[in-house]
């Protein structure tokens, strides 16, 4: 049987979130990565269950050198999470769209929970440009699209406008975000 990540990084990774520390101060700067670092997130972007002696054995480390930068790519908030990758038609989730938002001003934080909270809710970023706020969701069909939007959305006090655009068809990348090269 092959050994999986800990404990200790399931815990971690339970804990971890997208949060800022209670303190309210701004987060550390980050450590540099290296090449080895680098490698193990190529790894484990392609394949986040990989046992932690096969990501030790293809970087040419240890098992507890491994480990020990797993958790700390982890305890410094370079890896959020280990997720799967759906394929949302399959998954009863076959209308997607993008929804552009434009909000009042400085409410940000209240708008954000208030999408963290809506149901098919796959992205949500603040942007620069026409509109401040961009949305991806997955719902089940057009009609719930349709529900989410001219009732959720547009009853949220704070949103101004939002423009519906539909996804007839998506591909997932699965880029290796870290590369030496740009």
């Amino acid at each position: 049987m092959e050994e999986r990540r800990g404990d200790m990084a399931a815990e971690q990774m339970a804990d971890s979130g997208d949060q800022r520390p209670a303190s309210g101060e701004p987060d550390p700067a980050p450590r540099p990565l290296d090449a080895i670092d680098r490698d193990i997130l190529r790894i484990l972007q392609t394949d986040g269950r990989a046992s932690i002696r096969s990501v030790a054995d293809r970087v040419h480390v240890s098992r507890a050198n491994a480990y020990a930068r797993i958790n700390r790519l982890i305890e410094d908030g370079v890896i959020r999470g280990f997720t799967a990758r759906v394929n949302h038609e399959r998954a009863g989730q076959g209308a997607s769209a993008y929804i552009t938002l434009k909000i009042v001003q400085n409410s940000w934080r209240t708008v954000r929970e208030q999408l963290q909270a809506l149901p098919g809710a796959a992205h949500i970023a603040l942007v620069s440009g026409d509109f401040d706020v961009l949305l991806l969701v997955h719902t089940p069909d057009n009609r719930t699209l349709r529900e989410l939007v001219l009732t959720k959305l547009q009853s949220i006090p704070e949103v101004l406008s939002t423009r519906t655009l539909l996804v007839f068809e998506e591909t997932d990348l699965n880029r290796r975000v870290l590369t030496d090269e740009f």
